[in-house]
């Protein structure tokens, strides 16, 4: 099984080397690697260069934001399974074979597993859970997939087209809840296999996300048919409707242990 990584890069040179890395080391060898950079000016081409010769596809055209350079990536792309990695993200060295393994044992269309939140300085701060996936609590902010640790099939992103071009801030998001529509089956692993990296300079780190999504969950809303009234409770609802889930699924672990 091919896997496709995308690696989207702007003037991220102080932690582009280390994303790179994580991917090109990664245990599993059937791996194709694309970069993407839009015109960086801070070093991050040479960094780039230095690796041409492991890195399958180099794409040095201007696009209109990350969704838009995702989606040129993705276009060379020839793998079974697609992923992508942001210039200050990092994958776990096991990544790859775990999900190809997973692919392998399950119908899933999109596979999840958790993460750790770094910091700029690379030190972990925390874990982050992908939940059991329900397009209607996404609307209501009350469910969440870890980008970085979330594997995809191919045939499903071409079905909808790819990332839309005009989200700047949660098109991974909206992927995820317009592949659900067009039937796509999701499935979550246990373990922890990306780091996130969240800092003041990042859009979620800025606090810029909430309220760049407002919009876009107002057009999943319309989608499902969803009115505003009442959508307090459901988000509530839903959000103790996950955490009993992750409660019940970390007492099958104790009782294990």
């Amino acid at each position: 099984m091919k896997v496709s990584i995308v690696t989207i890069s702007f003037n991220q040179a102080e932690f582009l080397e280390e994303a790179i890395l994580s991917v090109l080391n990664q245990d599993y060898s059937n791996i194709e690697y694309i970069v993407v950079d839009p015109g960086s000016k801070d070093g991050s081409r040479e960094i780039i260069e230095k690796y041409r010769d492991q890195i399958d596809t180099i794409i040095y055209e201007p696009d209109s934001g990350p969704a838009d350079g995702l989606n040129n990536g993705f276009s060379k792309a020839t793998g079974d399974v697609y992923a992508y990695l942001n210039a200050d993200d990092t994958l776990s060295l096991n990544a790859c074979s775990t999900f190809v393994d997973a692919f392998s044992n399950c119908d899933a269309d999109v596979i999840s597993s958790h993460g750790y939140i770094m910091n700029r300085d690379g030190e972990v701060v925390k874990k982050v859970y992908s939940h059991k996936y329900d397009p209607v609590a996404y609307v209501y902010g009350a469910c969440v997939l870890v980008q970085q640790s979330t594997f995809f099939k191919a045939s499903f992103f071409d079905v909808v087209g790819g990332f839309n071009r005009d989200n700047r801030v949660s098109w991974d998001g909206e992927l995820w809840f317009d592949i659900a529509k067009k039937g796509a089956k999701f499935d979550r692993i246990g373990g922890y296999y990306s780091n996130f990296r969240i800092y003041e300079d990042s859009i979620t780190g800025s606090g810029r996300y909430r309220s760049m999504s407002l919009d876009v969950l107002k057009r999943h809303a319309a989608d499902l048919k969803l009115s505003n009234v009442g959508g307090k409770l459901m988000k509530r609802f839903y959000w103790f409707k996950i955490r009993i889930f992750d409660i019940k699924l970390l007492l099958l672990r104790f009782r294990k242990n």
